[in-house]
């Protein structure tokens, strides 16, 4: 077995809100419920359980996956916590193929929920955001953020339309999605990108993800299993990799470079796919810049054409290169512990995107970002390759 033996054969989301009205479990119940429907799966099948452990709701327990199982009356062989930070989403599905191809579980269910804005237990004990990178005066993503984009100015030079660019598509694609978060699903302009507030310069409010509430969840079992199950509609992950601490040796580096130089390589090697093939792509988007940087590093464009190739392609779902269809976390708002662009991906390739659904569901490629560490780009990269069954 391997990991395109696996198969994701049922994906559930609720609808980001600003600020929840129910409890984080009541969520989870809800996606759980959702799950059993639409697979056919009973709760007593269910014998693996992967969480995020990119939760501000669960973040302080670290029996988090646990106590899960526990309020969802789930008994599980396989119980795990992921913590790369935003590459934990995919990261939870390919250690849960990975639980499947040892054995150690045959139907998991990948949990991501958070009600951060609701009720934040974040971590109080000692850090390394509070030891290292506080003390400096970074104090959070927009200052880390806003350093890595004066780095890529002063060496390539940044275009603000390309970046409100970026923008401006993820939000036309957010005002097609119903499950976004409904405050942001308003139009936007040019104007209004380069004009939005200043938030960490040169960071503007709308290069900036907004912190909402929601949770989503996948199963993820063998083919074998799936097809006993009579469940063909599903996606196969064909390639994954991540990488953690790029360059981390060396004591001065390039941070317009990141992980996914390697992350990037490996998942296309694996899924036998060059660049070139990549039919839609789903981006890890906490900040606009995040997406040039990928663009370069997957190889989409060389380094520094980056901008270039935002003006030069259409990355609207209809386009040449649709991208982050359900408008991404930085229009349909960060929850669910940043899955929405993976769940989107396997939406997409089930063709029940709507309105917004892309014409070639040959393929999509998803990445992940994971935490911000100190004078590096970000800590961890991660990608995966999915496609329908075939």
């Amino acid at each position: 077995m391997s990991l395109r033996d696996s198969a994701i054969v049922a994906y559930a989301e609720t609808k980001v809100m600003k600020k929840s009205d129910r409890d984080v479990w009541v969520l989870m119940g809800e996606i759980l419920e959702q799950l059993l429907d639409k697979s056919g799966f009973e709760s007593k099948e269910i014998d693996g359980l992967v969480m995020s452990g990119l939760t501000g709701t669960g973040g302080a327990s670290m029996f988090w996956a646990q106590s899960t199982c526990d309020m969802l009356g789930l008994e599980v062989g396989f119980c795990e916590q992921v913590h790369t930070g935003g590459c934990s989403a995919v990261g939870a599905v390919a250690r849960a193929a990975a639980a499947i191809d040892a054995g150690m579980c045959e139907v998991a269910v990948c949990m991501f929920a958070d009600t951060h804005v609701r009720e934040h237990n974040g971590r109080n004990d000692r850090n390394y955001r509070r030891d290292w990178t506080d003390p400096y005066g970074v104090l959070g993503p927009p200052g880390a953020f806003g350093l890595l984009q004066r780095a890529y100015d002063a060496k390539y030079g940044v275009d603000l339309k390309a970046l409100g660019k970026l923008a401006i598509t993820q939000r036309n694609h957010a005002i097609m999605n119903e499950n976004a978060c409904e405050e942001l699903r308003v139009p936007i302009t040019m104007d209004d990108y380069i004009n939005s507030r200043m938030i960490a310069d040169p960071i503007r409010l709308l290069d900036c993800v907004m912190l909402a509430d929601g949770a989503a969840g996948l199963i993820v079992t063998s083919k074998k299993r799936a097809k006993e199950k009579g469940l063909n509609k599903c996606v196969i992950p064909i390639g994954y990799a991540e990488r953690t601490n790029f360059l981390g040796g060396d004591n001065l580096v390039d941070v317009t470079r990141s992980g996914h130089e390697i992350a990037g390589k490996k998942a296309l090697a694996a899924a036998g796919w060059n660049i070139k093939d990549v039919r839609s792509f789903h981006p890890y988007d906490d900040f606009l810049i995040a997406l040039v940087i990928q663009f370069e590093a997957f190889g989409f464009c060389k380094p520094g054409e980056g901008m270039k190739f935002v003006r030069d392609t259409d990355l609207s779902y209809n386009g040449t290169l649709p991208m982050n269809t359900g408008g991404g976390q930085i229009s349909a708002g960060q929850a669910a512990c940043s899955s929405h662009n993976l769940i989107e991906a396997v939406r997409q390739l089930m063709g029940e995107a709507g309105k917004r659904q892309v014409k070639d569901t040959t393929n999509a490629l998803v990445t992940g970002i994971g935490w911000i560490n100190y004078g590096r780009n970000w800590g961890s990269s991660a990608a995966m390759a999915l496609v329908p069954n075939q």
